[in-house]
């Protein structure tokens, strides 16, 4: 059995990656950790611990504590948030970062998962079935920190042979926990204002596509890809994943379907920017072969699923 370690458990990915691998490697040997108190499910599945990220002192002493071997690094500032918060988020994405990878360059954790973005991309990349490799020139602080860290953890395995896997998450959709302050937030927002029957007001504008995916899917590609062999994985900057992709269009006409009265307005606001300097659509065919990524849920699946599980109360 091996020890791991989930950072920012509280957050959106976080919890259902938690009760993910407990599902998969027992209650005792995932050990949640955030600087917020996580859902009652992660407490009452298996042990919490409180950790500041940039506390390196008290993350050696959780790891030695727990004898962890492998770290999912999810603390971060998200896209909007960050803006807001450019010096905090710089020093929380970047240090949290190194913090981790220099405990796996000492060789006392023996492999580590660090989340990237499509906000790694800028307004210069090819917007349609985006490259794996490609012109990366992003205009916020977040997408800044995620392609620098991609670096790092790229520098780490060929400097020191740190055994890090990264995945550029597009936009995710999830009924188990609210968005942390991201430009694709809207896209579970949505789900809510339906359900109590108001008026969705939508800060990006109606024909922003871009790509997205169910958190299942998510999860799955998340675990796949720390469980590949290490001689399989090609890419140590971080690998493109797809999913679907859609505007806020799109998605209010489907839920409409299932809801006739749901109505929706559209006030771009400063994340309209973000949106704009994104991604369309995603190609992660290295994905598909390094590790035989494919998603399950498309568009119409992912809708009635949040429109079936999400509660109001």
């Amino acid at each position: 059995m091996k020890n791991i370690l989930v950072i920012g458990a509280s957050g959106q990915i976080g919890t259902e990656l938690v009760l993910a691998l407990r599902k998969r490697f027992g209650n005792d040997s995932t050990i949640a950790s955030d600087i917020k108190i996580p859902n009652k499910t992660v407490l009452d599945s298996g042990v919490f611990e409180k950790l500041d990220i940039l506390d390196k002192k008290q993350l050696k002493s959780i790891i030695d504590k727990h004898q962890i071997k492998e770290v999912y690094l999810l603390a971060a500032l998200l896209s909007a948030t960050a803006e807001k918060h450019p010096n905090f988020a710089w020093k929380l994405n970047m240090d949290g970062l190194f913090n981790v990878l220099d405990l796996a360059k000492e060789k006392i954790i023996d492999k580590v998962f660090w989340p990237s973005s499509i906000a790694v991309f800028g307004p210069t990349t090819p917007r349609e079935n985006t490259p794996q490799i490609t012109v990366m020139e992003p205009t916020t602080v977040y997408g800044i920190s995620k392609l620098a860290g991609e670096r790092w953890c790229e520098y780490y395995f060929n400097q020191y042979n740190v055994d890090v896997r990264s995945i550029r998450y597009p936009g995710l959709i999830s009924y188990s926990s609210l968005p942390g302050g991201g430009t694709t937030d809207y896209a579970v927002d949505i789900f809510y204002s339906a359900k109590k029957g108001e008026t969705f007001n939508c800060f990006l504008k109606e024909d922003t596509e871009l790509p997205m995916m169910y958190m299942e899917d998510a999860i799955r590609a998340t675990i796949n890809l720390m469980e590949t062999q290490k001689e399989n994985i090609k890419i140590r900057s971080s690998y493109n994943i797809a999913g679907f992709s859609f505007t806020p269009k799109d998605i209010y006409d489907e839920i409409k379907t299932n809801i006739p009265n749901f109505s929706i307005n559209y006030q771009p606001d400063f994340r309209q920017k973000i949106a704009d300097s994104w991604p369309k659509s995603i190609d992660d065919q290295q994905a598909k072969k390094d590790w035989n990524w494919t998603p399950e849920f498309n568009l119409k699946k992912t809708i009635g699923t949040m429109l079936k599980n999400i509660r109001l109360s």
